[in-house]
């Protein structure tokens, strides 16, 4: 019973010196001088003066160099020249208009004429952005079927250097289209083909086409000469 006594009397002393501690260090009226500054309404804060905006024209420059000499530009005008340049580009072809198109058609479906009458297979193909310049592979006219063969196998196209050209051909399977591909952008990219640009196909062997282009850039020296159409008379 006396050692109890004797806890509760120091536990009584701790606490009065603790009390004595937060007197001399005044820490209750630290917090409540907080909480009444904290529920005191904030003064609005004083606005900041807009900057001018500049003159149009006006360059902005620091203190440091305002002073200078003005300094030549040397990028003036250069965004101009260079969209004049691209401008300038589009004016000189912006591609084969309607006529230049059908004139390359025209001569294509003539020579394809002058090739049946002497009873060899052929195919006019019109070329697409796509297919002269995108696609790796090239469609070839459902018509033409007949004289293709039933399983895919190596095809190779001459053009009219007599190069030769070795790409694959796919036979038409589950719906999908006959088609020329695994060379064919290879040939595309050799003969700088572009979109109206029309391309007679003589198959003059089983896997084996003669290739003539007739182009609808007037510009372009034509791959089509009289010889070549003589050679098919």
């Amino acid at each position: 019973m006396a050692e109890s006594n004797s806890y509760e009397e120091q536990r009584r002393r701790q606490m009065e010196e603790n009390r004595r501690k937060l007197e001399e260090l005044r820490l209750h009226h630290l917090s409540a001088a907080v909480r009444e500054a904290a529920a005191r309404p904030k003064p609005n804060p004083k606005p900041r003066p807009k900057r001018k905006a500049p003159e149009p024209g006006e360059i902005r420059r620091s203190g440091r160099v305002a002073g200078l000499p003005e300094q030549p530009s040397y990028l003036e005008g250069a965004g101009q020249r260079d969209y004049r340049g691209v401008y300038e580009a589009y004016a000189v072809w912006k591609g084969p208009t309607e006529e230049e198109r059908a004139g390359a058609i025209a001569k294509a479906e003539e020579l394809q004429r002058r090739i049946h009458r002497i009873r060899c297979p052929a195919f006019v193909k019109p070329m697409t952005h796509n297919c002269a310049s995108k696609a790796a592979e090239m469609k070839i006219p459902k018509h033409f079927s007949e004289y293709l063969p039933a399983h895919d196998e190596g095809v190779v196209l001459v053009d009219k250097a007599d190069d030769e050209f070795h790409m694959m051909y796919n036979a038409h399977r589950q719906g999908r289209h006959y088609y020329f591909h695994k060379g064919w952008r290879g040939f595309a990219a050799n003969h700088d083909l572009a979109v109206g640009d029309c391309l007679v196909f003589h198959m003059t062997e089983r896997a084996k086409f003669k290739v003539y282009i007739f182009r609808a850039n007037p510009d372009y020296e034509s791959d089509q000469t009289s010889d070549d159409s003589e050679d098919e008379e």
